[in-house]
């Protein structure tokens, strides 16, 4: 068949589609379970709304975990999607493409970087994060066998340099050997990451880099300290140490403003992000400031990373939060929950033991004292038809996409309440 003649012809956009649901038995019979699902299975959405195989309607406060920015179906996402492939969806990196640069273009305007580098998700962009570390410190600074230090309850991704990178246990069990290079130290702590630095470079020089959320996620929303982050630039300035932000789950607008590390008013050498930034569709980037970029061609690549499919995207989903000014609507949607949360947590004060966060990322910590786990309360928001996540077996985590209104968040919260009531 000639390429026009297929151009021309119609596609059965439902011919891929099962006439009958399937289950989740069914979906367990063939896919690894390598996460414990809700027995939901969900089949459209739309803004900050999904329904399900039986057409029951939920408001989604879990957005792909802190990845759906414009929420589901958004015009401007369908618009790129459509547009970008019926012209090239993928090339590989041997040849320039027009999305690609332009991404770029708009990430190093629009923060401290000079360079950009795409792959396909976060645990990807930490991984060239982690390499280009490496290799500053052999090249440059002549160190042999550099050392990273991350913070305990962090979370850097999945493969086994990040997962060695995340400091919990729990992530790590059953695969070692990890890899070697990396030590932790308390998220906050400036006086104990000093002493470490101190015991590490007693003989010669061997920390390279700090790597940082500039809040912990995964980790139970818990928000640095400026001084602390503020302290950590200085030294990394000092020893020529460089600062690496995990920006892949507080960047891109979640915090209420495009990148978690503007709140603690620093700039990182290096910076990841991913989650947000193609607004669900798979991108991670990695970006950096000139002075520490060593790569030469040869030294890092990824067969799909910023392609013109997902950068093309990406791009519309950053247009779109400065034209719609959604870092706006992060802060007042923001300020609306956390004062809802915290009315709550004033109403149950043997129930919750802290609410915190910036922006759309925050966290309401269940007290110690009594048996209520996160997930119970996150099954009884799903019951009332609100889903949320748990960053932790103490805390319920709000990520709604950054589209969210006030009567959404006002949702959230009557479930909210109602789950400490009933529970």
């Amino acid at each position: 068949m000639s390429v026009d003649l297929l151009l021309q012809t119609p596609v059965d956009l439902t011919a891929s589609i099962p006439a009958q649901p399937f289950t989740p038995e069914e979906f367990d019979e063939y896919v690894m379970k390598t996460y414990a699902r809700y027995p939901i299975t969900l089949e459209r959405g739309a803004g900050c709304r999904v329904w399900d195989s039986a057409g029951r309607e939920y408001l989604d406060f879990v957005a792909g975990i802190a990845t759906c920015t414009l929420g589901h179906a958004h015009p401007v996402m369908v618009a790129a999607v459509t547009q970008q492939i019926q012209t090239l969806h993928h090339v590989s990196n041997l040849y320039y493409t027009a999305a690609q640069g332009e991404l770029a273009k708009w990430l190093v305007e629009h923060s401290c970087a000079d360079r950009a580098f795409f792959c396909n998700s976060g645990a990807e962009a930490n991984e060239g994060a982690i390499k280009l570390a490496r290799k500053y410190a052999h090249d440059v600074r002549g160190i042999a066998d550099p050392v990273i230090l991350t913070a305990h309850a962090s979370f850097h991704g999945r493969t086994l340099a990040t997962i060695t990178a995340t400091g919990q246990p729990k992530y790590q069990k059953g695969f070692s050997p990890l890899v070697p290079g990396f030590v932790y130290v308390p998220y906050n702590d400036i006086a104990a990451l000093e002493q470490t630095i101190a015991e590490l470079d007693q003989t010669t020089p061997r920390v390279a880099a700090i790597m940082l959320e500039a809040l912990q996620g995964e980790g139970g929303v818990r928000p640095g300290d400026t001084a602390y982050f503020q302290r950590i630039r200085q030294i990394c300035d000092e020893k020529s140490i460089l600062l690496i932000c995990d920006e892949v789950q507080v960047g891109m607008g979640r915090s209420g403003k495009l990148w978690g590390y503007e709140q603690h008013g620093i700039e990182p050498d290096i910076f990841t992000s991913a989650k947000g930034l193609g607004g669900g569709i798979p991108i991670g980037a990695m970006l950096c400031k000139d002075s520490c970029n060593v790569f030469q061609a040869g030294d890092h690549a990824s067969t799909f990373g910023g392609n013109p499919f997902a950068t093309a995207v990406a791009l519309a989903v950053c247009h779109t939060l400065e034209q719609e000014h959604l870092l706006k609507n992060v802060q007042e949607r923001g300020d609306q929950l956390r004062t809802g949360l915290t009315a709550i947590a004033q109403r149950y004060p043997d129930k919750v033991a802290d609410v915190r966060g910036w922006g759309l990322i925050n966290g309401l910590e269940i007290s110690a004292d009594i048996e209520l786990t996160s997930a119970q309360v996150v099954q009884s928001a799903i019951n009332q038809g609100v889903l949320l996540v748990p960053a932790g077996p103490k805390v319920v985590r709000f990520v709604p996409p950054l589209i969210v209104n006030a009567a959404e968040i006002d949702q959230a919260l009557s479930a909210i309440d109602q789950a400490f009531a009933t529970l």
